[in-house]
């Protein structure tokens, strides 16, 4: 990272990373989003002197005095005329084939931390490592295309962090309906799948999405009957069928780990899960001992007591920790190695003298830059060093990086490693009591040493690994329940409608086609509405007159659009607008546009493209979902490829024939083979 990118900045405009667009902070804005957006960059955005392939960019400065850097949050704005994907796959892919194209789309942006002080290149819309990345089309529908903290690439923010800020953002400029495609995994775990199941929505259900569109035609309703069957597993059942098969040993140990030390009872694998996942984000300031203990009928053999350790004294044999010298010299900075050393030191000094001092809460990063820049005067190479410092050991101690649970601020503490002062350390030995020396064959006694973040992890894996993956395989109900959660990956939060203006009159205007050829060329099933906000004394023509405005400036196939009439309870009706709205029509009501001009005959008219596919396959689904498809080479109707038949590495035969079609043409025994099961 270079240090352009650590603050002071010389940019005009700088806010807050926490609190950018809180409300009234810097802007209190409400109208429809298309103004918004405008109103945003005027106010909160920098022009920057150099475009992306023609599409202008802005960019605004995010401030994080935490950890003292400046954040880059770019703004794009494409032109759909001229863009090279003028239609979008993730509107398609999420049930919205139907939207009419609109006419800008904005790309909300922030980069990996090495491009914040360079200049966007022309291929930045390609990438997928974006600590953010959303894409909102101006009439307030759009994708969160890409979320990434520090477990994704980043040294400074988190996830979550993120999430706050862009869900910030959403509120303040008035978005009507954002999604999300979620594949986000950690190693080799699906989130939506471990998520669901613990806490009965994904992670970003914590932001308000939900169940937006199933792949393979799940409902919502079989979503939630899938996680209630999951979640719901008896762990007592579980491991009843595990030891069936001699496959319950860690699995036992891990539920009786975790069962002593909640407080309250587990029972089910949701409570398992949530309980491991609550303790993990604890971590790792939170240590634990735990026994694991045999069948409660029979005596054990031996019983131990675990080793432990007065803080913060370690045991140099047993540690992986690297040298701080080791690991500047393979760091690329611009600092040499000695320099680093030296900070190293000061900073090791700072945190000693703070334990000494009776203080064994850990210090912050600021406070430690603070005493520490009296010997280091730069803060770069603080702050380089304080990033490249954890778990490295410096002199005889070991320096870590730890969260505070209660502040969630970053603290830093020191851990002696055994030696010189292991003397004055009082320690404390295993003590092994006899019990009995009759061997029993019940499970053995096994003592679980300290346990961390680490520990908690790999017991998480392992009963994602186990239960909800290999032990589903053996019941069917639970495994198609697990399937459904895997094919579940369409999220959204819509913000609700506000009229919390009273000096404005708020509208959803909607067309209303002229003909019924016009409906049948215009229309997908579901119309088309846009905000409009007029004062309180405007009237009948001048909502015309708006809305008519609203609609050219938003899409395409309405660049020409001529409202005509306004139709709605109390209100004129076919131009006679001189009625004042204000006590005549209710403000957030819809209204209804006649009007002509529409180009029904652009090639740009729908979301999902110009070609109307006939989806028809065996789950039930009727619209394409981004699963691989294969039409039938008589009827031309798509249907998913596994639902047919085919597994995902397999190609598609040459000539495909859809079972209607085939049972007609081809001998019963020369057909695909059907799965025995659907949703």
């Amino acid at each position: 990272m270079s240090s352009t990118a650590l603050v002071p900045c010389r940019r005009q405009k700088v806010y807050g990373l926490r609190s950018f667009l809180e409300p009234g902070c810097p802007i209190d804005i409400g109208r429809p989003f298309r103004d918004n957006i405008r109103l945003f960059l005027l106010e909160c955005a920098e022009s920057e002197s150099y475009n992306v392939e023609g599409m202008p960019v802005w960019v605004t400065m995010l401030v994080d005095e935490k950890v003292g850097v400046v954040i880059p949050l770019y703004t794009i704005e494409e032109v759909v005329q001229l863009s090279r994907r003028p239609f979008c796959d993730y509107c398609r892919c999420t049930g919205w084939s139907h939207h009419f194209v609109t006419k800008r789309r904005y790309h909300l942006i922030i980069p990996v931390d090495s491009l914040w002080d360079r200049p966007l290149h022309g291929k930045i819309l390609d990438l997928q490592n974006h600590l953010l990345h959303a894409l909102i089309h101006c009439n307030g529908y759009g994708h969160l295309l890409c979320i990434n903290g520090q477990e994704g690439g980043s040294n400074y923010i988190s996830g979550s962090e993120i999430m706050d800020l862009f869900d910030r953002i959403c509120s303040t400029l008035r978005t009507r309906e954002i999604t999300v495609d979620d594949t986000s995994k950690k190693r080799s775990m699906e989130l939506r799948l471990l998520y669901g199941v613990a806490y009965r929505q994904t992670w970003f259900g914590k932001w308000g999405y939900r169940f937006c569109h199933g792949n393979y035609g799940i409902t919502e309703s079989a979503y939630e009957r899938a996680i209630e069957i999951v979640s719901s597993l008896n762990l007592d059942q579980i491991l009843e069928d595990l030891r069936n098969v001699g496959g319950d040993r860690e699995i036992r140990a891990i539920v009786s780990c975790y069962r002593k030390r909640s407080e309250t009872q587990i029972v089910t694998l949701r409570e398992l899960l949530c309980g491991m996942l609550n303790l993990k984000s604890q971590m790792p300031l939170l240590i634990i001992t735990n026994e694991r203990v045999g069948s409660a009928s029979s005596p054990a053999t031996k019983k131990r007591t675990p080793r432990r350790q007065n803080f913060p004294l370690l045991n140099k044999k047993k540690i992986k920790n690297r040298k701080f010298s080791t690991v500047a010299t393979e760091l690329e900075s611009r600092w040499s190695v000695k320099r680093m050393e030296r900070a190293a030191a000061v900073i090791v000094q700072t945190l000693s003298k703070n334990w000494s001092s009776g203080d064994h809460s850990g210090m912050s990063r600021q406070a430690v830059r603070d005493v520490a820049r009296l010997e280091i005067g730069d803060t770069g190479l603080l702050d380089f060093v304080l990033k490249s410092l954890g778990d490295c050991l410096v002199g005889d101690y070991v320096v870590r990086r730890t969260v505070n649970p209660s502040t969630r601020t970053l603290e830093f503490k020191i851990e002696q490693v055994h030696g010189s002062h292991a003397s004055t350390s009082k320690r404390v030995e295993p003590r092994v009591e006899e019990e009995s020396s009759v061997a029993i064959e019940a499970d053995p006694v096994i003592v679980r040493g300290p346990i961390g973040k680490a520990e908690v992890h790999k017991d998480i894996l392992h009963v994602y690994k186990n239960v909800l993956e290999h032990y589903s395989e053996s019941r069917e109900r639970v495994a198609i329940a697990v399937q459904v959660l895997l094919d579940t990956r369409h999220f959204s939060k819509c913000w609700p409608f506000k009229d919390d203006d009273d000096t404005m009159l708020r509208y959803f205007c909607c067309y209303m086609p002229s003909s019924p050829l016009e409906k049948e060329e215009m229309y997908r099933g579901v119309p088309v509405e846009e905000l409009v906000v007029v004062p309180p004394y405007a009237t009948t023509e001048d909502l015309r007159a708006a809305g008519e405005c609203a609609m050219r400036d938003t899409y395409i196939v309405m660049d020409s659009f001529v409202a005509c009439s306004v139709e709605a309870e109390g209100a004129g009706r076919k131009g006679e607008g001189e009625e004042v709205l204000f006590g005549a029509v209710e403000s957030g009501g819809r209204v209804w546009m006649r009007g002509e001009g529409t180009d029904a005959k652009s090639e740009l008219k729908y979301e999902g493209g110009v070609d109307d596919w006939k989806v028809d396959c065996r789950c039930g689904a009727r619209d394409d979902d981004g699963e691989r498809m294969v039409a039938c080479d008589i009827c031309e109707v798509w249907q998913h490829t596994r639902c047919a038949g085919i597994k995902d590495g397999d190609a598609v035969p040459w000539l495909f024939l859809c079972a209607r079609c085939g049972s007609m043409l081809v001998p019963p025994e020369a057909q695909l083979p059907q799965p025995e099961f659907s949703y």
